[in-house]
């Protein structure tokens, strides 16, 4: 930390972790330890490569303020990894009640005998964070079984196997009797079925026989009616008992 009279920079160094073509930002805490307003304006030895939001402002007493650095996409790295650039930050008291658009540049002029900090600060390139290694699937931890060691220094997994067996065993037979159970089901259906069919067919042919019945003005003969009769019966009575 660099510590003046007015301003504590949080950092000596603004550091960036270099990435070809891509813009990277690095953000710096101004803190105002004193009970004035305290002006502060930014400066880089390279203004066209670099950000400053914002360059110039006002830090209120006994409060901070944070400042964000934005180095644009560079096309290739520096040798070794080195920067040159560095950055300038000025201070100086500000009248009571001073924004920033009351900053002017005769406020950090030093000539004109106001009192002013100045702080250099150096650009440091760090490389960039790793991603997360992936995890490969089937991995050890989620597959293997986690083998526990006995007090001689041997791997003491065989309960462990053997127990895993035994609830494969246990879990891979199906149920007989659900088998059973769906095939019975499967049958009755289809006989249910096919009783209706078949009472269905001797509806129709009850109806036909009553229709030619009226045409030609004659009666059913009572034998096939009791026959009709005694099949719907045990028709409804399979129809009842599926």
């Amino acid at each position: 930390m660099s510590t003046g009279e007015l301003l504590n920079i949080q950092s000596q160094e603004l550091q960036f972790p270099f990435e070809l073509r891509k813009q990277i930002s690095c953000s710096l805490q101004l803190s105002n330890k004193t009970d004035d307003h305290v002006a502060f304006k930014v400066k880089t030895t390279n203004p066209k490569k670099y950000c400053v939001r914002p360059n110039t402002g006002i830090v209120l007493p006994r409060s901070i303020c944070d400042v964000i650095v934005t180095m644009q996409a560079q096309k290739e790295a520096p040798a070794d990894m080195q920067c040159k650039d560095k950055f300038l930050f000025q201070s100086a008291v500000a009248p009571a009640g001073a924004t920033s658009k009351d900053i002017t540049a005769e406020m950090f002029n030093k000539e004109s005998g106001h009192h002013v900090e100045e702080c250099k600060l150096r650009v440091l390139y760090v490389p960039p964070p790793r991603p997360p290694s992936p995890v490969r699937e089937g991995s050890e931890e989620d597959s293997s079984p986690r083998v526990s060691v006995s007090e001689n220094g041997h791997e003491n997994s065989s309960k462990y196997t053997a127990a895993s067996r035994t609830f494969t065993e246990r879990v891979e037979p199906p149920d007989a009797s659900s088998e059973a159970r769906a095939h019975q089901i499967a049958n009755l259906t289809a006989e249910k079925n096919a009783a209706v069919q078949l009472r269905n067919k001797l509806q129709q042919e009850l109806e036909l026989l009553r229709h030619q019945a009226k045409k030609s003005q004659g009666g059913i003969p009572f034998l096939y009616v009791v026959l009709i009769g005694l099949i719907g019966i045990i028709l409804g009575y399979l129809l009842k008992t599926t």
